[in-house]
């Protein structure tokens, strides 16, 4: 297969909660979504009432010290446990999912991705997310070796969040990257398949946190 027909079908999601990784996200095609969509998705859902608010449990505060231990860490910093934590606490985040397009073999994120990346900065800057801590995970498929494609899931996530710093002035802090490789496809029956090839995005701040 030429380079030009792996640039064709290669598709990364980036999303909040991917299927089996970090739960089920609503879906949008990489033009598709909108700041408002994403913005929507990825705030922390309030209360419908002050007695439901009231009977509503408290954020866990051991896991929001595990995430306060994230920020301004580094991607290889992690440890696979830790990597484990992170994507057992965002199963039930606010989530969507993105599509966006990376170059074949490569963390560089393709021009047809650019209004996604774009949507998603303006959301992630937007006042009502403030206070949020944001977990960048990258994914890859099950071609080539462990290392290999561990590395490349550090970086692609690692582009997102120089993305994000660099074009629209989130802090870096606010902003944790993660690589799993190969170990938690999107789709495990064909672990080959191009939407495994992904970064995502979680809001890990609880309800009570956001809302300060």
């Amino acid at each position: 297969m030429s380079n030009t027909s792996r640039l064709t079908i290669l598709r990364t999601v980036l999303g909040v909660g991917a299927a089996l990784s970090f739960g089920a996200g609503m879906a949008f095609a990489a033009d598709d979504a909108t700041e408002d969509q994403i913005l929507r998705a990825l705030a922390p859902k309030k209360p419908l009432t002050r007695s439901l608010s009231a009977s509503r449990p408290a954020a866990d505060p051991a896991e929001r010290q595990f995430v306060d231990t994230l920020r301004n860490r580094t991607t290889r910093s992690l440890s696979s446990g830790e990597r484990e934590q992170i994507a057992t606490i965002a199963k039930d985040k606010p989530n969507i999912d993105l599509e966006i397009t990376f170059d074949y073999n490569s963390a560089n994120i393709s021009r047809k991705a650019e209004p996604a990346v774009e949507a998603l900065g303006k959301a992630l800057s937007n006042p009502d997310l403030k206070g949020s801590t944001f977990v960048v995970a990258g994914h890859t498929d099950s071609v080539g070796g462990e290392t290999y494609n561990q590395d490349l899931s550090e970086r692609r996530a690692d582009t997102i969040k120089r993305t994000l710093i660099e074009k629209y002035g989130i802090a870096g802090s606010d902003l944790v990257t993660v690589g799993y490789g190969k170990t938690k496809p999107k789709n495990p029956a064909n672990p080959a398949d191009a939407s495994n090839r992904r970064v995502q995005v979680v809001n890990m701040t609880s309800q009570t946190t956001a809302s300060k």
